[in-house]
């Protein structure tokens, strides 16, 4: 269980990592044509802070336990993420972008999961 843990980790710090990296990097019109309309409803400095937010919860699931210094922050950061992307969620509703539901909530229940059984039965204390 340890090692599907910690590839579902490095698998959603990878996904999370590009995604919030393309926040922070791009332009609006650039993120826009790559997929990301609902930047239109937000500031850029409001999506400059959820990429930067991603980019540390994805640190955040792998160096803490990786390093062995408080690695009770890779469930707070996946936690982080799993609110981040419920938010996300409830913006693509109100949006009525439902293609994109799908994978919202899975990139809402995958970290969730994670925080659960790292708080639970396999924490690493």
């Amino acid at each position: 269980m340890n090692t599907a843990l910690w590839i579902l980790a490095a698998v959603l710090a990878a996904f999370f990592l590009a995604s919030g990296t393309k926040k922070l990097v791009q332009s609006r019109q650039q993120l826009v044509a790559s997929g990301y309309a609902w930047t239109e409803d937000f500031t850029m400095p409001a999506i400059k802070t959820i990429g930067a937010l991603e980019i540390l919860a994805a640190v955040g699931l792998i160096f803490p336990a990786l390093l062995d210094i408080a690695p009770i922050l890779v469930p707070l950061a996946a936690t982080g993420l799993a609110l981040i992307m419920l938010g996300a969620t409830l913006v693509h509703l109100r949006r009525k972008e439902f293609q994109i539901i799908g994978l919202t909530l899975a990139l809402t229940l995958l970290p969730l999961a994670l925080a659960v059984t790292r708080f639970g039965p396999n924490s690493f204390s």
